[in-house]
């Protein structure tokens, strides 16, 4: 796909006038109390209690498991789109965001009552995979109000500020969740009798999601109306349509990038998702163990993101992605050339602080390229756009592990992202990313 430069296209939705210290500080909250969802609750402590205690047998768990997060990930990729859309004509964003996010917190402390027998299964994975939907649409209004919470000066690092206190967020929440529910009885002393204390957690997660989502529900950025005519999602979906034809006559770099960022993104979220996989079963590494890598990689995705937000605005998002897409390829082959545990530990760590970055580089870069009035539903397209090109990964390394052995899935996730960065390498974006 070929690209023209995009300093055609001006700083097109963002503000000229930055937004005061507590709304940027609100919106930034989000994140940091939005990530205990992400980290907790779907990576580390209550899937597992699900797919290892809930269900009977661990096999028939997982298997529960993926089959409604694939649900929830063709529904999303649905929904994106629309409710952006929805967004962008209604100009409600900050009710739209309450009430997804709500909803979520809701669902989250509604798996309180998922008791550890083999009948609570399906409720359990039915409500994150329902609260996965609702949290990833929360998502999209929110990305949706960087644009009015940042200026061309400041985006990369406001961007990259809040990414990184998501990651510490999910540091936080997971720690309190070990060392005050989990690990050696809890300091709070719940008992573990029908898993009292694994399902506390749920309860735990929503409180905090709860208290940092206050502010933005309270201060972020909302509009008013576009128009008062009545919303029609089949019309939409036209519109959408009709938006996907434009870009490709006249905004191609920016579906450009939304091809190139769908491939690699899905090359970095599975670098979290199968790191603790991949670290028990190639190196051996014990659950504590994988815990404890979990909470090094989230800490240096946490820095690692907050330094480079502060390079995306000196020198635009364009180079910090290519940097860091290129260096994680080429620790990842690294890791599989050495074949070592140490190697996996140190190359680990440094993988995790450059993805951090990527993804709050791509969220500038994509600010920077939206046109007025369409924000919420160019972020839709984002989401969807990534749900499409999801199992390209997860193929991979599933194909390099039946082929090779554990160790070489990291191929799997070397490979796309290394497509992801070839696709993306054409784009050229230097007349809109650099401080004037």
């Amino acid at each position: 796909m070929t690209s023209t430069p995009a300093d055609e296209f001006p700083h097109k939705a963002l503000d000229p006038s930055p937004a005061s210290r507590r709304v940027v500080a609100a919106w930034s909250l989000y994140d940091f109390g939005g990530n205990a969802f992400n980290t907790v609750m779907l990576s580390f402590v209550f899937s597992v209690y699900l797919t290892g205690t809930v269900a009977d047998d661990k096999a028939h768990g997982q298997l529960v498991w993926s089959q409604l997060q694939t649900i929830a990930g063709l529904v999303l990729a649905v929904l994106a789109p629309l409710m952006g859309a929805l967004a962008d004509r209604v100009r409600r964003r900050r009710v739209l965001l309450s009430a997804t996010t709500m909803v979520t917190i809701a669902l989250m402390a509604a798996c309180f009552w998922i008791r550890p027998e083999d009948s609570y299964l399906w409720w359990g994975a039915g409500l994150l995979a329902t609260a996965s939907i609702t949290q990833d649409l929360a998502g999209v209004f929110y990305n949706g109000m960087l644009p009015h919470v940042s200026t061309p000066d400041t985006v990369g690092r406001i961007s990259g500020t809040a990414w990184a206190l998501g990651y510490l967020g999910g540091v936080v929440c997971l720690v309190l969740a070990l060392f005050g529910f989990i690990l050696d009885g809890g300091m709070l002393g719940i008992p573990s009798a029908e898993a009292l204390n694994a399902r506390s957690v749920a309860l735990l997660c929503a409180g905090f999601m709860l208290v940092f989502s206050l502010p933005i529900m309270l201060l972020g950025p909302d509009g008013h109306p576009a128009s008062r005519a009545p919303f029609r999602p089949a019309a939409a979906y036209a519109a959408i349509a009709r938006r996907v034809a434009r870009m490709w006559r006249s905004e191609r770099p920016l579906l450009h990038f939304l091809v190139a960022a769908a491939i690699y993104r899905d090359g970095l979220n599975a670098v979290f998702a199968f790191a603790g996989v991949i670290a028990a079963t190639a190196y051996g590494f014990s659950p504590a163990q994988v815990i404890y890598f979990g909470l090094a990689a989230s800490v240096a995705a946490a820095v690692g993101t907050w330094l480079l937000g502060r390079l995306d605005d000196r020198l635009g998002p364009r180079p910090v992605i290519l940097a860091s897409l290129a260096s994680i390829v080429v620790l990842g082959l690294v890791t599989v050339a050495a074949d070592s545990s140490q190697v996996f530990w140190v190359a680990g760590i440094l993988i995790a602080s450059m993805v951090g970055p990527v993804q709050s580089a791509s969220r500038s870069l994509l600010t920077r390229m939206i046109p007025v009035g369409l924000e919420n539903e160019t972020f839709g397209l984002y989401a969807t756009v990534g749900r499409v090109a999801s199992f390209i990964a997860p193929a991979l390394v599933g194909a390099f592990t039946g082929l090779f052995g554990a160790r070489w899935g990291i191929m799997g996730i070397v490979v796309t992202l290394l497509l992801g960065l070839l696709a993306f390498w054409p784009l050229r974006v230097e007349g809109i990313t650099h401080r004037r």
